[in-house]
């Protein structure tokens, strides 16, 4: 009994080393064939990145290189085992993955999402490498797009992951999509002072400036009356439109206008506010005819004509709150 089983087992031993002898050629040509496959992938990657490193489109190059490299991999991989192991059918092993491909693909559906996201970002470039942009209350200079995330450094040297499925799907704002940006600003001015005079020192200083674009012109426009102030919008065009060459400009203009307005003689008034009491307990209380807000009425009924400046000058405290 113990002989036939020894029999049996060394049977069994001498078959499988003759199948696995039997199998050294197909292994040797299927590890060779995948190595081909690597060499190609590669060459491949290497081919896409070259060719798009002067380019726009490095950023995208490298990113399909390296999908291009997986997918021949994995060709490569199949093909040798098929070689390898004769009665392998790729087919049978993409049936047996599909359930389990629904399960991984809710699994990694965030994941998925931002890798496709990251794709089309890169095909369609709503923004590029060193654009600024504004997302929610994140604003800065794209450093590096990723296949799941984008790379934003913020303007006080912060580095910021956004996913990249929230950028492709929700609004976002680049401030370097154009090359050039209007910038513009309110100043104030009285109601005693000369409006066509205001315009034009506005006017006089946007176009003594370098940096301001003569076309589109510099525009001052009238946009507000409001309580304390008239209010001139001073609009203007820059070129390059970046964060620096915002603030900078800016600086120049706000400084410049307010110097010159104040030089001649133009108010830039500060919203005031002014408060009357009267006494709640009086006679008249209640009675519209012979009680206002500040000054009782005269005993003849009639109103002072402070009565008009007041109502008028608590609108306006109203309408500066």
């Amino acid at each position: 009994m113990d002989n036939i089983s020894v029999s049996t087992a060394t049977d069994k031993l001498e078959g499988m080393i003759q199948g696995a002898i039997a199998l050294i050629p197909n292994l040797i040509i299927g590890v060779i064939v995948l190595a081909i496959f690597w060499l190609i992938a590669r060459l491949v990657r290497k081919f896409i990145k070259r060719a798009t490193r002067r380019s726009d489109a490095s950023n995208v190059g490298s990113v399909l290189g390296r999908l291009a490299q997986g997918i021949l991999i994995v060709l490569g991989f199949l093909l040798a085992a098929t070689i390898v192991f004769p009665n392998f059918n790729p087919a049978d092993v993409l049936a047996s993955l599909g359930i389990g491909g629904v399960a991984i693909g809710f699994a990694f559906k965030d994941i998925l999402q931002n890798f496709l996201a990251g794709i089309l970002i890169l095909l369609t470039e709503p923004f590029k490498l060193d654009d600024q942009i504004v997302y929610n209350d994140i604003e800065g200079t794209v450093e590096h797009i990723q296949t799941r995330a984008t790379i934003i450094r913020t303007y006080d040297g912060r580095k910021v992951v956004l996913p990249n499925g929230e950028l492709f799907t929700n609004s976002v704002m680049v401030n370097t999509g154009y090359d050039k940006r209007r910038l513009e600003y309110d100043f104030g001015i009285g109601y005693g002072d000369d409006i066509a005079q205001a315009k034009e020192i506005i006017l006089n200083v946007l176009s003594n400036n370098d940096d301001v674009l003569s076309e589109p012109s510099p525009e001052a426009l009238v946009v507000d009356l409001a309580g304390s102030t008239i209010n001139i919008r001073a609009r203007w065009w820059i070129h390059p439109p970046r964060r620096a060459d915002v603030v900078a400009s800016m600086d120049w203009v706000l400084e410049k206008i307010c110097i010159d307005l104040v030089a001649a003689g133009i108010d830039l008034p500060f919203p005031t506010q002014q408060i009357l009491f009267h006494d709640q307990t009086e006679e008249t209380d209640g009675d519209r005819s012979r009680q206002r807000e500040g000054w009782p009425a005269k005993n003849n009924g009639e109103n002072p004509k402070a009565f008009n400046l007041s109502r008028s000058v608590i609108r306006a405290a109203q309408t500066t709150e």
